[in-house]
């Protein structure tokens, strides 16, 4: 029995979505790959995500793009390191959630 190999744009939405999660972004800073030059680029590769063709496929849109954004700066992927702010992350993502759900 063979399995389907998921396609390119499957495994990159995948992966796109998986930066919604705090927890996915804190495994990221402590296995140091966001310090890699190939692993930058290919964030800013993933930056096609933010476009309108795209976008809608994206189960979360405010937190992975926020995420792709916030993972551009050099500054961001250092202090990500530090457990209080990857607890404002957290918090923040959360208080973006609630607020979009108001008056539903």
């Amino acid at each position: 029995m063979t399995t389907a190999t998921p396609s390119r744009f499957t495994l990159e939405l995948e992966f796109a979505t998986l930066l919604a999660s705090p927890a996915y972004l804190s495994h990221l800073a402590t296995s140091k790959v966001l310090s890699s030059p190939p692993f930058i680029a290919y964030l800013r590769y993933l930056l096609y995500w933010t476009q309108p063709p795209y976008t809608q496929y994206l189960a979360y849109p405010g937190p992975t793009l926020k995420a792709l954004e916030m993972l551009q700066r050099e500054d961001f992927r250092r202090e990500i390191l530090r457990p209080e702010v990857l607890d404002r992350w957290a918090e923040g993502l959360i208080r973006g959630s609630l607020e979009n759900t108001e008056g539903v």
